[in-house]
C-alpha cells in the first residue's frame, strides 16, 4: 500500500505568502498549483501574513491574479490582529497615529478606533506597520509620540522580507530605529503570536491545520506556538543550514523543497542499532558538535535526517545553535 501525501493528513493548509507563494510579484513555481489542489482534496485553505501594507482584500486580489484561490475571508493579516488588540486595551474612538499605509488606518478604524496622521491631534497610541513608502519623518512622528508615552503596537517585526530582485529590509528593521530612537519596545501583534493562528483556523473551522512557512521566527514559531503541525518550506528565507541549526521553539515538524512535496509521502525517520537516523537513502549520527551525514547534500532526506540526529541530541535549545557538518560520501 502506498505511503499518503503528507498533506491528507491534515484538514486544512494555513500559508504564509512572502515567500512561500509569491517573491515580490511573481508567484513562486509549483505554488499555485498546489493551492488549487487542495479543494478537491477536502482541505481547507488560509492566509496567514504579516504584510500590513494591503488589505486582505486586495491581498486576496493579487492572489487570484496569480490564480491562486483566494476569498477576502481567508486571508488573515496582521494588521486585523493589531486593530484587535488595540481595541482590546483602548477605549472606543481613542486616536490611534498611523505610520503605515491606508489599509493599516482601514483595520483601525474598522476597530472601533480613529485613525490620525500627526502627534498634533493627541493620539494616545502608536500603531507601525510596513509600506513601502514610510520615510524618516514618518518614524521620527513615531517616536515623538512613543517618546511622549504613547501605547506601541507593531503589526509585526519581520527584519526581511523577500522581493523579487532578493531581500529587503521588513517592518522590524523599521521598529528597530524606532526603538533605537525611544529606548521603548512595542507589544507585537502579528506572528509570532499564536492568536493570528487560531483565528485562521477558526474561520476554517480546521482541527487539523497545517502551517507553512519560509521563516522559524515568524511563520514556524508562531504555528508551534498556537500548538499546530509545522512544515518550512525552502522557497523563501530561511535555508536547511538555518533550519538544522534552529532553537527548540523554532524547528519544524516538517522539511519541503516546495508545495509540490505537500503531495508527495514524507519519509519516516527511523534509528538503527548504532543510533543512526535513517531517512531514505541517507543517515545521520551526532558526534559531539559534529553530525556525520551520508548522503547527497542535493537531497533533502539529508538534511531531514541531520536535523533529526542533531535535535534528538540537543532536545533543549535556547539559542540557534550550528553543527560542524561531515559529508561522508561527498
Amino acid at each position: 500500500m502506498a505511503a499518503p501525501e503528507l498533506i491528507s493528513t491534515f484538514d486544512a493548509l494555513l500559508a504564509d505568502l512572502d515567500g512561500v507563494v509569491y517573491a515580490g510579484p511573481h508567484a513562486i513555481p509549483g505554488a499555485v498549483e498546489s493551492l488549487r489542489r487542495l479543494a478537491g482534496i477536502g482541505v481547507g485553505l488560509g492566509y496567514v501574513t504579516n504584510n500590513a501594507s494591503r488589505t486582505p482584500a486586495q491581498v486576496a486580489q493579487h492572489l487570484r491574479e496569480l490564480g491562486a484561490p483566494a476569498e477576502d475571508h481567508q486571508v488573515v493579516s496582521s494588521s486585523q490582529a493589531a486593530g484587535e488588540l488595540l481595541a482590546s486595551l483602548l477605549p472606543a474612538g481613542a486616536r490611534v497615529l498611523i505610520t503605515g499605509g491606508a489599509s493599516l488606518a482601514q483595520e483601525i478604524e474598522l476597530a472601533g478606533l480613529v485613525p490620525v496622521r500627526s502627534g498634533s491631534e493627541e493620539p494616545v497610541a502608536v500603531v507601525q506597520g510596513f509600506h513601502p513608502e514610510l520615510g524618516w519623518k514618518d518614524l521620527a512622528e513615531a517616536a515623538y509620540v512613543i517618546a511622549g508615552g504613547a501605547l506601541w503596537v507593531a503589526t509585526n517585526t519581520d527584519m526581511s522580507i523577500p522581493q523579487a530582485r532578493g531581500m529587503a529590509p521588513g517592518n522590524g528593521t523599521l521598529v528597530a530605529a524606532v526603538a533605537a530612537a525611544t529606548g521603548q519596545r512595542p507589544l507585537v501583534a502579528g506572528k509570532p503570536e499564536a492568536p493570528l493562528f487560531h483565528a485562521a483556523a477558526k474561520r476554517l473551522a480546521a482541527d487539523r491545520p497545517l502551517v507553512v512557512g519560509d521563516r522559524l521566527d515568524t511563520d514556524i514559531l508562531g504555528g508551534n506556538n498556537a500548538g499546530f503541525a509545522t512544515v518550512a518550506v525552502l522557497t523563501g528565507v530561511d535555508t536547511r543550514e538555518s533550519i538544522l541549526a534552529a532553537r527548540t521553539l523554532e524547528r519544524p515538524d516538517y522539511l519541503i523543497n516546495d508545495l509540490t512535496d505537500l503531495y508527495r509521502p514524507y519519509p519516516a525517520i527511523e534509528l538503527d542499532d548504532a543510533g543512526q537516523h535513517l531517512c531514505g537513502a541517507a543517515s545521520a549520527l551526532v558526534d559531539g558538535q559534529t553530525v556525520r551525514v551520508s548522503g547527497d547534500p542535493g537531497d533533502l532526506d539529508a538534511w531531514r535526517a541531520a536535523c533529526s540526529a542533531w535535535w534528538t541530541a540537543n532536545p533543549e535549545a535556547a539559542a540557534a545553535s550550528a553543527p560542524v557538518l561531515e559529508w561522508r560520501d561527498h
